[in-house]
């Protein structure tokens, strides 16, 4: 199913249903919720909107429900996200503090603590740390040794610099370094859930700063199975490119000694839908082992001439001395709502400890 199809379906997460589950649980909560008011609101306009529209148009539609102040609103919201039955539904309620809650830090705070255990309050955090990153940041350091999971995981996610769908936070933006303290306090942390969210943080600053990153990363204990894991994902986005110290400090070297003695795509040509198969074989030429990250770049075919490189994994493994590997993947070249494919050849690279070693073509073919 492509993207397009199953984008509405994303939306309809927030539809009718969810707009009147959330109504029925802020009735059960405090009679001062005006179950009514609230659905009129909600519900007016809302087939028109985006899933994050939605959100925020939702908890809008709480404040009109909630026409008192805010010690007690905050009150009866948090009493509603127990009673939700899905995340995306309890993130419109977390969005209440993003938008009404600006002007009484510690008590949002608190809620946000508490509320991100039902929908994660990633979003609803970002005004406040746009407002005074100083001291929305040194809130979420402190949140750093919660005992819940969740809590500890929007300490890091809540201050990404490139958290996706997010609104962006100047400071950040300025200097994405600003959280490491966080990251710091993080990266043995015993959930995954955690971790996973780190090495996203980690990998957002590497965008902007990957000498920062991996200068950084060279005081983390790399042989801690937690922090470990943790570096070789932040590090994903530069060993992509196959830059040198990413490679090194995952214990890679740049470059292989290895012959390829397949690289191919096929079929030749294909249409828009089907997929493509890629074989590689590889062959040490050295009696030592070797540790090889292998990944393609596939270029796709873009208007006027042009084109656009993505590279994709393919393997991490430990190649013995003399000895020969077979690797293969198959991909499907579909439209996605951030990425639309043309016609037109499409060349794709073998990419060896980050040095391209063959490269292979297919032709696609769209629909006019």
């Amino acid at each position: 199913m492509s993207d397009a199809k199953a984008y509405p379906l994303m939306k309809d997460i927030l539809g009718v249903e969810a707009v009147t589950i959330i109504a029925d649980a802020g009735a059960a909560a405090s009679p001062v919720f005006d179950r009514a008011a609230f659905l009129d609101t909600a519900l007016e306009g809302l087939n028109g909107l985006s899933i994050m529209e939605r959100v925020r148009h939702i908890a809008d539609a709480l404040h009109e429900a909630l026409a008192t102040d805010y010690a007690t609103a905050i009150h009866v919201v948090r009493a509603i996200a127990p009673r939700l039955t899905h995340a995306f539904q309890a993130m419109a309620v977390t969005e209440f503090v993003a938008r009404h809650g600006l002007h009484d830090f510690d008590r949002s705070m608190e809620a946000l603590a508490d509320l991100t255990r039902f929908g994660s309050a990633e979003f609803a955090i970002r005004p406040f740390l746009a407002a005074d990153p100083g001291r929305a940041l040194a809130q979420m350091l402190r949140w750093t040794t919660d005992p819940n999971e969740h809590v500890r995981r929007l300490a890091s996610e809540g201050s990404r610099p490139r958290l996706p769908w997010a609104s962006r936070v100047p400071a950040l933006r300025a200097d994405p370094t600003l959280a490491a303290p966080i990251l710091d306090a993080l990266r043995d942390d015993p959930s995954l859930y955690v971790r996973k969210s780190v090495a996203n943080h980690l990998n957002d600053i590497g965008k902007d700063r990957p000498d920062w990153l991996v200068e950084h990363l060279q005081g983390w204990d790399r042989e801690s199975p937690r922090t470990g894991w943790i570096i070789r994902h932040a590090l994903r986005s530069l060993i992509k490119k196959g830059d040198p110290q990413a490679l090194a400090l995952i214990g890679v070297a740049h470059g292989a000694e290895v012959r390829v003695d397949r690289f191919t795509v096929e079929p030749a040509t294909v249409a828009l839908g089907e997929a493509v198969t890629i074989a590689v074989e590889l062959s040490s030429l050295t009696q030592a082992n070797q540790r090889l990250v292998v990944d393609y770049r596939l270029h796709y075919a873009r208007g006027a001439g042009k084109t656009a490189a993505k590279v994709f994994k393919l393997k991490t493994f430990n190649l013995a001395g003399s000895a020969t590997a077979r690797l293969g993947i198959r991909q499907v070249m579909r439209d996605f709502s951030t990425r639309r494919h043309h016609s037109g050849c499409h060349e794709v690279e073998l990419l060896v400890n980050g040095r391209t070693m063959a490269t292979a073509a297919f032709d696609l073919v769209c629909p006019v």
